[in-house]
């Protein structure tokens, strides 16, 4: 039997990268080696979905796999990110030497998955998109009855309610989303945290805490570890 080809996965902590670890690891193509995050010095904290770094430490020792970070200065420009990125491709090059391949929970967007293929052009990495092109209904509705656990913690307040953030990524949360809204929130529209489900050893154990509303559009629900 053919071995697997290793990757490493782009990985927000939220659903669309749970769902394609676990696309990738039902699959017979590839081996999930490792998870590559985006972190913001300073704020410890993921970049985009504002989630504690004490709690993606805790996510990806739940589902088994070492961490590689892009560390981020706060208000990063595109090109900071950019070289951010390549150097934590130097580190997987170095910790992983058999890693060919970078995957990325995208869905349907054209722009971002050009993107993704043009940041990896020349670095010796191909991208992978495992769940690209899926219907993100059917997506959302299997995500929860897979059984998996998780919160919104970021929203666009330009797209949906500010009440969104901290609430449940549950049917009850897909049928109060506008029309207007994707449900798997693929334009921005929000951003999730996942504590549990499949291919987690034992859930993330968290609660809601303080909200709080950053550059006068985006409603963030901090989520805060609990014993």
């Amino acid at each position: 039997m053919e071995a697997k080809k290793r990757v490493v996965l782009s990985w927000s902590g939220g659903k669309d990268s749970a769902l394609a670890l676990e696309s990738l690891r039902n699959g017979s193509e590839f081996d999930v080696v490792a998870l590559l995050t985006s972190v913001t010095r300073g704020y410890d904290r993921i970049s985009v979905h504002g989630v504690r770094r004490s709690l993606l430490y805790a996510q990806a020792e739940s589902v088994g796999l070492p961490l590689v970070e892009v560390m981020l200065e706060q208000k990063s420009s595109n090109d900071a990110y950019e070289s951010a990125f390549h150097d934590a491709l130097r580190t997987v090059r170095q910790d992983f030497p058999q890693v060919r391949h970078i995957a990325f929970g995208d869905l349907f967007l054209q722009d971002v998955r050009a993107y993704r293929e043009r940041l990896l052009a020349g670095t010796g990495f191909d991208p992978v998109f495992p769940i690209w092109g899926t219907n993100t209904t059917d997506l959302a509705r299997a995500f929860i009855d897979s059984g998996y656990s998780a919160r919104l913690v970021c929203v666009d307040t330009t797209q949906l309610d500010a009440s969104f953030a901290g609430r449940e990524f549950d049917m009850s949360l897909l049928a109060d989303l506008p029309e207007s809204a994707d449900p798997c929130g693929e334009r921005g529209e929000f951003h999730t945290f996942v504590s549990g489900g499949p291919g987690f050893r034992e859930p993330v154990r968290c609660a809601t805490g303080e909200r709080v509303l950053r550059e006068e559009r985006f409603q963030y629900c901090d989520l805060v570890a609990i014993a």
